[in-house]
Parts: C-alpha cells; structure tokens; sequence
C-alpha cells in the first residue's frame, strides 16, 4: 500500500504499459484515472478494474483542459502525473517519414508533457508537493536505425524530465521518466514494423536479458519512483531494459 492515500492520472491507461502501470497503483492502493484517447477502452478497462475514468487527446490543449476539470471534480488534483501516453512512426529512413507523422509523433510524445505541466505545474506549486513520471525510452539513449523521429522524440522526454526536475525541486515536486526496451504493447509491431518471429528474435538478440519489457515490469518501477520510498529521487530516467542500454 505505498501509494494509500494518493491520486493519480496515468495518460494511455487503458492498455500496454498504461495499464501496467493503472494495476499497479490500484494495488498500491491509490485513486486511479485512467486517461485514453480511446473512451471505449478506458471504459472498460475502469470497469473492469472498478477505477475511474475520462477520454483524452494528450496533443490537444482543450482535450487535456476537460481531462483536468474532469480531475478537479472528481477527485481533485491529483498527486501523480503520470504522461505514459505516446506513438511512432513505422520503422523507415528517416527522409522518408512524412511530415503528417513527424507532427504526429512529437505532439502526443512531447507537447503532450508541456500541456500536463502547464495545467498542473501552477497547483502542485501552490501544495508543494506533487509527482510527475515520464514514459521516455531506451530509444532516447540508445537510438534503433529507422525509428529517427521517435528516437528524437524520447531523447526530448529525458531531456525534458531533467529540466523539469530542476526546476520544481524547490517547490517538493519531484520528476522522473521510465526509459522501458521495447515491450509486449500494442505498439510494439509499428518499432518492428512487421511482427514475425524473425524480427522478434531481431530485438531480442539485442536485450541481454532475453526478453521484452512488461506492463507489469513498468508498473512495478513506477510505483516506486511515484511512491514516498523514493523521495529523494529527482531527474532519474531509469532504465526498465533488461540490460540493453550497458
């Protein structure tokens, strides 16, 4: 029960690493929304888990307004912002990604993190205390050919984390970001661009471990950055790879 007593909102919570992350904190005991861009998903996957729930557009500024009026209303500021929500590009040379899905890719990955911190930075300063955790990526420290873009964009996250990080401190709002490998999610066939067991063995060849990412490996270390065991802990992107990263 590390989380008792908190509220969270887990952006791209309705499956993979978002649900991961969703069961976890419910286990911890903490008040979860579940926040998705799609509402029939995170629906149901509240019904399932008796939480709460609300639809969301993390690249949208009046999509991520209603999701806090929604948190105001229904269980106030929350004290865990999690931005898990993001997408990619298929696998190709980067002159060749349009211009559609670059926009795309750095909207849902990155303006999303500014939009959340503008809505939530002004209260959690004013209550001095606050968590924020960051999907990034082991492809923003260790960049996979063909997946520029991407890449690019998770190297924003951990940069983004760090600065935020800095910069909160002093109000007791801490900030940290998970830079999983890639994992059993359904983006994981877009990183491969074609999901065979051929181009599984691919990616594995790469994890020491031997094996993808979990949504359960990520619940796990987001409930322990997000939880007061790791007050302490400002500005880490810590790697949930399986050793792909030494």
């Amino acid at each position: 029960m590390r989380l008792n007593g908190k509220t969270a909102v887990v952006t791209g919570g309705a499956s993979g690493f978002g649900e991961g992350i969703v069961r976890k904190f419910l286990n911890e005991g903490a008040e979860v929304v579940i926040a998705d861009i799609n509402g029939d998903d995170a629906r149901a996957k509240a019904e399932e888990l008796n939480t709460q729930h609300c639809q969301v557009d993390v690249s949208n500024s009046d999509s991520m307004a209603a999701m806090a009026d929604y948190l105001r209303e229904h269980c106030g500021v929350p004290d865990i912002v999690v931005n898990n929500a993001g997408v990619t590009h298929l696998p190709q040379p980067m002159e060749e990604v349009s211009a559609e899905d670059f926009d795309r890719v750095f909207a849902v990955n990155c303006k999303s993190v500014f939009l959340a911190a503008q809505l939530f930075v002004p209260v959690m300063k004013a209550r001095k205390s606050g968590v924020f955790l960051n999907m990034a990526s082991t492809a923003g420290v260790s960049p996979r050919p063909n997946l520029n873009w991407y890449n690019a964009s998770k190297g924003w996250m951990i940069t983004a984390t760090r600065a935020m990080a800095v910069e909160l401190a002093p109000f007791g709002i801490r900030v940290n970001a998970l830079n999983p490998v890639a994992g059993e999610t359904p983006l994981l066939a877009s990183f491969m661009g074609k999901d065979t067991p051929e181009m599984r063995a691919k990616f594995l060849s790469t994890i020491p471990i031997g094996r993808f990412s979990t949504p359960n490996d990520m619940g796990s270390a987001a409930a322990f950055l997000c939880s007061d065991e790791a007050d302490m802990i400002t500005g880490v992107c810590l790697e949930v790879d399986g050793g792909r990263c030494i």
